[in-house]
């Protein structure tokens, strides 16, 4: 079955397709000929899911999934959040937003720098919405660490864990991260419902 995830991140297509092929082949609203910024600007992660799969379905009308992701840090009451692919400004810069956060937490103690990150999935087929969540636990280095993933995952180790996400493999990495229960349960679904 084919099926259009709304994202123009190649890191999490890999994620994804680890998961979901062969089943499901992945297809993104580039090879379609979209190449425009889909829309985010709701003020949670689980609107924005919800806010992109809906302009990606409105537009091609074929089954698709978007996923909105971001890191929260309890010690910034939650921050970067919603804003954490911006946090550090336009444009998008993955390695600015690791020095700023990494600057926020400065006078923060290792053990009071815990932090999640939370992934939504929400899934439109035949027109009908689903909405997945995984959450995986953990905190932030001192010192970024590793040369594998992307985003925040050289700072952020899981709950459980010694290495940073970026020290780790995909493999290992789906297995707990946040990203990787959110699309386990968009396959279990679709498994069930869409064979």
């Amino acid at each position: 079955m084919e099926i259009i995830f709304a994202t123009a991140n190649t890191n999490k297509l890999i994620e994804a397709q680890k998961v979901l092929a062969p089943s499901f082949k992945l297809v993104l609203p580039a090879e379609l000929g979209y190449t425009d910024d889909i829309p985010e600007t709701c003020d949670t992660i689980r609107e924005n899911a919800i806010q992109k799969v809906d302009f990606i379905w409105k537009k091609f009308h074929k089954n698709c999934f978007a996923d909105d992701t971001g890191l929260e840090v309890d010690a910034l009451n939650g921050a970067p959040g919603v804003y954490s692919a911006r946090y550090a400004g336009e444009p998008k810069n993955p390695i600015n937003n690791v020095k700023k956060l990494l600057k926020e937490l400065k006078n923060i103690p290792e053990p009071k720098r815990t932090a999640r990150f939370r992934c939504v999935v929400a899934l439109i087929t035949d027109g009908e919405l689903n909405v997945f969540e995984g959450i995986c636990e953990g905190h932030i280095t001192l010192n970024p660490s590793g040369i594998e993933g992307f985003g925040y995952d050289p700072v952020f180790i899981p709950l459980g864990m010694k290495k940073t996400m970026a020290e780790i493999t995909l493999e290992e990495k789906n297995a707990i991260s946040h990203r990787g229960k959110a699309i386990k349960q968009l396959l279990c679904h679709l498994s069930q419902n869409h064979k």
